[in-house]
């Protein structure tokens, strides 16, 4: 029975998945009926007390549904319409119980809340007047409270989906690929230009210290001088600065002849499944940002991914090496851009330069694939004992967290397989992908070994928001949905200390890390 239900989980249906759902980092707010009333601050009716029917654990989850992203779109779909729209005999056919439950929650409230003054009643008239002004001003999709009348069913459903989520400012989903802290903080000028100086006078040596490289890298790469030295310490360039130009010309001669041989047979019987994939998965990357949505840079992308896949027929083309091109790409296209690189047009540049970029990014990121090759051939093995190793990592660093999964079966693949796939690509704004990269390229072993540790510091991060889901749906709405929007390097730096205290605490104690 636990098989058949745990199928009936995973199997999709007729309908799409992925429907309409107040969805935290979606590119409307979430709808959270708490943010559409206003309440006295000391008669605050205490939603965590509210008793929830959700399935507690995966089984009575499973039993409850066929698909986990189809649940209560009926509910979502009444709370979202309008009174007038809604059929006329929809309040009054809901059940006995929920009307007793919603009376009794009514009387609590009553009971609860200190008699109410002028003062209080005129504040609430004020606020709703601005909630309908704000409504009309930011969006259409929903009305305002005084506009809507909402079952109670349906508040009551959506307010224990959405009373856990953090409440954080509107923050526009396409935030700017160049790298900026958070806070807004003015960049410190003068250790900034020390810190470039000395990248600049490393990389003009006729031997480059590639270790000293990577020890001043460590904590982040100076915009300027990003491009050089990710092709350096990528292996892609040599140290002794006389043989760099030679190099260079003959690795992009040798892309290009790839092309030339290849390229024509993605039509072919045998290869014909690979290009389609990467046909379809090409526009499905980074969606929201202009750059990657011109054709220009889309036939790149499938040149690049088709040459890599017939090149290496162990693992061939696995979806998630997509996403694996775009850093690459943005960084050595902002050699000679100045502007904001999502909005560039890529035909601007001259026909030498794009083929410039679009040869270093083929070898830069086979150099990162080479070290990470089991992630994608047969079975994954690669991503199948990562995922083991953060679930025995995180057992030791945090078990609270750890027995929180384990009572409500939640398993750390359906979580972290996308986080070791993809590496952390999905769950944080490209920008930070890019500050996470050059700790990456500084590592010895970046994308392969200290990624691990990354992504627990990742998961410990979430530990209150993890702590405070106390069902299977929610918990795993909120680990593929986490908040990062707003990040910018600051957060990424104390991610990645955390990460390297992690590392230097379990990595060089293997007692430490195994039972």
């Amino acid at each position: 029975m636990a098989t058949d239900n745990r199928i009936n989980f995973w199997r999709r249906n007729a309908k799409v998945p992925g429907s309409v759902q107040p969805v935290y980092g979606a590119q409307h707010p979430p709808l959270d009926p708490r943010l559409r009333r206003t309440y006295p601050k000391e008669t605050k009716p205490k939603f965590n007390n509210l008793k929830t029917k959700k399935a507690s654990s995966f089984h009575e989850f499973a039993r409850s549904t066929n698909d986990a992203w189809d649940i209560d779109d009926e509910e979502d779909e009444d709370f979202l319409a309008p009174a007038s729209c809604l059929p006329s005999g929809l309040h009054s056919s809901s059940s006995q119980q929920q009307n007793e439950v919603a009376h009794s929650e009514t009387e609590v409230s009553h009971r609860l809340a200190p008699p109410r003054t002028d003062a209080q009643t005129l504040q609430e008239d004020e606020d709703e007047e601005e909630e309908e002004e704000f409504d009309h001003v930011n969006s259409k999709v929903v009305k305002s409270s005084s506009d809507v009348h909402l079952s109670t069913s349906s508040v009551r459903s959506t307010l224990q989906k959405q009373q856990s989520l953090p409440v954080r400012p509107i923050i526009p989903l396409v935030a700017r690929i160049s790298d900026q802290n958070a806070s807004g903080a003015p960049p410190m000028t003068v250790r900034e230009k020390s810190r470039l100086d000395k990248f600049k006078q490393l990389l003009s040596s006729p031997n480059t210290d590639l270790e000293e490289l990577r020890k001043h890298s460590w904590s982040g790469i100076p915009r300027e001088v990003r491009p050089i030295t990710w092709r350096l310490l990528s292996g892609y360039l040599p140290a002794n600065k006389e043989r760099r130009e030679h190099v260079l010309q003959r690795k992009r001669e040798e892309y290009f002849g790839f092309i030339e041989q290849y390229y024509h047979s993605r039509t072919d019987e045998h290869f014909k499944d690979t290009y389609r994939q990467i046909h379809i998965d090409i526009p499905r990357t980074n969606p929201l940002i202009p750059l990657f949505q011109q054709p220009a840079v889309q036939e790149v992308f499938e040149r690049i991914l088709f040459i890599w896949a017939i090149r290496h027929p162990a693992s061939g083309y696995v979806q998630g090496i997509n996403d694996l091109v775009t850093p690459f790409f943005v960084v050595f296209l902002s050699e000679f851009v100045t502007e904001d690189v999502e909005n560039f047009e890529m035909a601007a540049l001259p026909q030498d330069t794009q083929r410039n970029i679009e040869a270093d990014t083929f070898w830069c990121m086979s150099k990162l694939l080479d070290g990470i090759q089991d992630n994608y051939t047969f079975a994954q093995p690669g991503i199948q004992n990562k995922v083991k190793a953060l679930e025995e990592l995180v057992s030791r660093i945090d078990e609270d967290i750890h027995n929180h999964f384990k009572r409500y079966e939640v398993e750390y693949l359906q979580f972290a397989f996308r986080w070791m796939n993809n590496l952390l690509m999905r769950e944080l704004p490209l920008r930070c992908t890019i500050r996470l990269w050059d700790t990456y390229q500084a590592e010895a072993e970046g994308f392969s070994h200290f990624h691990l540790y990354v992504c627990a510091a990742f998961l410990i991060e979430w530990r209150k928001e993890i702590l405070s889901m106390i069902d299977f749906q929610g918990l795993l709405m909120l680990l593929q949905n986490l908040p990062t929007i707003h990040w910018g390097n600051e957060e990424v730096g104390l991610l990645l200390a955390e990460a390297y205290r992690l590392k230097y605490m379990f990595a060089d104690a293997p007692s430490h890390y195994k039972r």
